[in-house]
């Protein structure tokens, strides 16, 4: 599901050029936050371009939460600059920032109207009434929310709220756009058509964005870079795919998306897996340095990237990984999951190099979670107990 999700996103990243060759409008450099004794955020440092949006993802307590409100100016950096088109900002007050914030409850004053609420932030900065309602006429069109203008924020759904919000906070044209975790509180199917609208606008009006989320699809979806925090430290910063496919951590592997890790040994462009079964490593071949002994390493592979067949033969694949037996499968519709667990009945691929090493394991244990499309899954049925051969359509080597 997360790779289909990455190859049907990645059409539309082709119209923002990469981050070298976009003009920044946001730089973060160093962002340190401690609270009490506590370290929330270790040295943090990225940059957002002209009309790019990134997405800071991330577990609980990773830091997310806090690099919203050092940019905003809600908190003060302990030490690192912000840079907002190429003014250091970090020691402005919140309002003399020029950006925009869209929080989770929206933050919408109840005794307004939708149009008033628009306009609110026009009234404060003394724009005349002529202007005013020029810019809240455009925005409602721009929201759909023409028809709604004269109501309430309690009169209107939770998908039109976020609008008023996001209109509200376009209207004084801010220099950034952060959103809190702004879809949360919303239903799946109003959220998944509220993102791309969010999107379109966002395009349309070249503002730059930053998004905190804890929703994967989210951030697929949203971001044209995705940067990953985890314990208050960056683990990595990239294009969707690159983040996804790519993954330079176990921590990155794992938590964007599923992932499988497994364990094994290498020396000398050969991976010796704990259940005897021998990979060459792929290529080009990842610089292990000095060979002193063999080296442990992990293996990290997608479920989309596991292959299935018949147990009688070798499956059409890159990377034969051995023998497996079906433990579990689930329908999900568009997908089938399967878990497997690889058996230790040696090794049935080409010869074993001399650079493996190791004998069968008997009490092997190794599982792995493949899985298929339905039309996979048509042409090869198989069910808990069904014997099966394993490969891999491409893998990475982490280091152990």
């Amino acid at each position: 599901m997360a790779g289909e999700m990455v190859a049907s996103f990645q059409a539309t990243r082709a119209w923002a050029a990469t981050e070298r060759k976009v003009r920044q409008s946001v730089m973060v450099r160093g962002l340190s936050k401690w609270f009490g004794p506590e370290q929330v955020l270790n040295d943090v440092s990225f940059s957002i371009g002209e009309g790019e949006s990134l997405v800071l993802l991330g577990p609980s307590g990773s830091g997310k939460s806090t690099t919203l409100r050092l940019i905003a100016g809600l908190e003060t950096p302990d030490s690192g600059e912000i840079f907002l088109r190429g003014k250091r900002i970090e020691h402005l007050r919140a309002r003399d920032r020029n950006i925009g914030v869209i929080f989770q409850n929206y933050a919408l004053f109840p005794r307004m109207t939708v149009a008033e609420n628009i306009a609110f932030g026009l009234r404060i900065r003394k724009w005349e009434k002529r202007k005013r309602g020029e810019v809240v006429d455009r925005l409602l069109d721009l929201t759909g929310l023409r028809d709604q203008r004269d109501k309430f924020p309690s009169q209107i759904s939770g998908g039109q709220q976020q609008r008023v919000a996001i209109a509200r906070a376009l209207a004084y044209k801010p220099d950034l756009l952060l959103f809190d975790e702004s879809f949360s509180a919303l239903d799946p199917q109003t959220r998944t058509g509220l993102r791309r609208e969010i999107r379109a606008l966002l395009r349309k009006f070249g503002i730059p964005a930053l998004f905190i989320t804890h929703d994967q699809e989210e951030a697929m979806e949203m971001g044209d870079q995705i940067a990953i925090l985890n314990s208050g430290r960056l683990e990595q910063l990239g294009a969707p795919d690159e983040v996804y496919n790519d993954p330079q951590t176990e921590f990155v592997a794992t938590f964007l998306g599923a992932a499988n890790v497994v364990e094994g040994n290498w020396r000398d462009g050969f991976i010796a897996l704990d259940c005897e079964q021998c990979l060459r490593a792929p290529r080009p071949a990842p610089n292990m340095g000095p060979q002193l002994g063999m080296n442990r390493i992990k293996m990290v592979f997608r479920p989309e990237d596991v292959t299935l067949g018949a147990p009688t033969g070798l499956v059409e694949t890159p990377h034969h990984l051995g023998r497996g037996e079906i433990i579990d499968v689930s329908f999900s519709g568009a997908t089938e999951s399967l878990m497997i667990k690889l058996l230790p009945r040696g090794y049935t691929g080409p010869p074993p190099n001399r650079h493996c090493y190791g004998g069968p394991d008997r009490s092997c244990n190794l599982m792995i979670k493949a899985v298929r499309t339905k039309w996979e899954a048509k042409r090869l049925r198989l069910a808990a107990g069904s014997p099966v051969s394993v490969g891999l359509r491409s893998y990475k080597i982490l280091r152990g």
